[in-house]
């Protein structure tokens, strides 16, 4: 009897034990519903004034001038500009530090290297703005004279600084953890090692690097300091990555920050800007997570 009771307090102490990771299962989900749902709602405001048809195909946006439009395609082209250079910038330091780390670096260069770039991400991204201002705009004047001092190249670079220990710690987790036998097997029929890397090692890891890359452009895209600080706030449509621009999260971080009235027209344009970002980022992870599904093979198959 006493041992059937002590089994039974047992059992429902295991059993409370097990609402913490319940809930800390379905909280991330229940906020991203009410985070969802509180800038769909206010954004209804928005819309109820302006065409969806005008905000997703107008190539103006001055909302915070007399004469109002609201064509929120300079503000996604900016944002995808700046994103995309980053990932150029980012691929070069990333992919290739993850390729030295994973195959060419010691094991105690390894555990030196590996924090070191990690390193990067703890920086504040208000320090990426003022260093991308200050310092990378006056290099690139010296090599380009007609860069602007708000620019979306300097910020793109900046940007693509930071995102760089995303790219280079998935690329080498993908990397690190492909069976050493398969190394071992194209060294045996006479592979050399960039060989091995760049014909068996990068298409194993496919799915992992894939993901990272994507993963580190939603990052990218979802930035706001940098470019805040350094791309500009001049919402126009442009070629020229040496001029101002001003992207989806400069512009949120412009209105919400005081420069419109609450209230106003323009004040709500940053929800239906907010919503627009919000899917566009979920757009680009659901494609990562439909990559990393679609792409991985066991490395029997290769």
């Amino acid at each position: 009897m006493i041992d059937e009771e002590v089994f039974r307090e047992k059992v429902r102490r295991e059993n409370r034990f097990r609402v913490i990771p319940l809930l800390a299962s379905i909280l991330p989900g229940i906020f991203f519903i009410i985070i969802t749902s509180f800038v769909f709602i206010e954004a209804i405001s928005f819309f109820q004034n302006i065409s969806i048809w005008e905000f997703l195909t107008g190539f103006r946006w001055s909302a915070l001038f007399s004469d109002k439009s609201f064509g929120s395609i300079p503000l996604v082209w900016a944002t995808l500009v700046i994103a995309f250079i980053a990932i150029i910038f980012s691929s070069i330091l990333g992919l290739g530090s993850a390729i030295y780390i994973s195959e060419y670096a010691s094991e105690r260069s390894r555990r030196v290297l590996k924090p070191l770039i990690e390193l990067l991400a703890t920086i504040p991204t208000v320090v990426y703005g003022f260093f991308a201002l200050q310092y990378i705009t006056p290099s690139l004047k010296t090599i380009l004279p007609n860069i602007e001092v708000y620019n979306a190249l300097s910020s793109g670079i900046a940007m693509g600084i930071m995102i760089t220990p995303i790219i280079s710690t998935l690329a080498e987790d993908a990397l690190y953890s492909i069976p050493y036998s398969l190394r071992m097997a194209a060294y045996s029929l006479g592979a050399k090692k960039s060989q091995t890397i760049f014909r068996i090692l990068l298409r194993a890891a496919l799915p992992g690097i894939a993901s990272a890359y994507i993963l580190a452009f939603a990052r990218a895209i979802g930035e706001t300091m940098i470019v805040a600080i350094a791309a500009g706030s001049k919402p126009v449509f442009t070629l020229n990555i040496l001029e101002s621009m001003q992207t989806m999260t400069g512009y949120i971080a412009q209105v919400a920050t005081g420069d419109a009235p609450f209230g106003t027209i323009e004040f709500y344009s940053l929800y239906g800007v907010a919503l627009y970002l919000l899917a566009i980022v979920l757009m680009v992870n659901l494609v990562a997570l439909y990559i990393s599904k679609r792409f991985s093979y066991t490395v029997s198959r290769l």
